[in-house]
């Protein structure tokens, strides 16, 4: 399956670049294990960055952020077959379940309910 791994990434920091740094490092541990189970992780913010940049984004929250960041994750969505929701508070990654749900997707709050993990 691609999985949309969905969790806290500007939530919480006050745009602090290091700390976002970290809960995008959170985000892509899960990587390698849906990777090992057969999956394609994904996760919004490797599309949207490089996205935003050749934009001309300069400032997280800026006026392309927005017309970048939860496009891309709707779009993502739209192909993706499941989701992985990490812990802790994000709207933009509650917004993400609500479509997940809406179109029918999987959607898992625990790395071992995906499936072929830890088989």
């Amino acid at each position: 399956m691609l999985i949309l791994i969905a969790g806290p990434y500007r939530s919480g920091t006050g745009d602090d670049p290091a700390k976002m740094a970290a809960n995008l490092r959170r985000l892509e541990e899960v990587s390698w294990p849906l990777f090992q189970a057969g999956h394609v992780p994904m996760i919004g913010e490797w599309v949207a960055l490089p996205v935003w940049r050749s934009a001309g984004g300069t400032r997280l929250g800026d006026e392309l952020y927005d017309q970048i960041f939860y496009p891309t994750a709707e779009r993502l969505l739209a192909i993706c077959d499941a989701v992985l929701r990490l812990p802790g508070d994000s709207k933009g990654a509650d917004a993400d379940i609500r479509l997940a749900e809406e179109r029918g997707l999987a959607v898992y709050y625990r790395l071992e309910d995906v499936p072929g993990i830890g088989r």
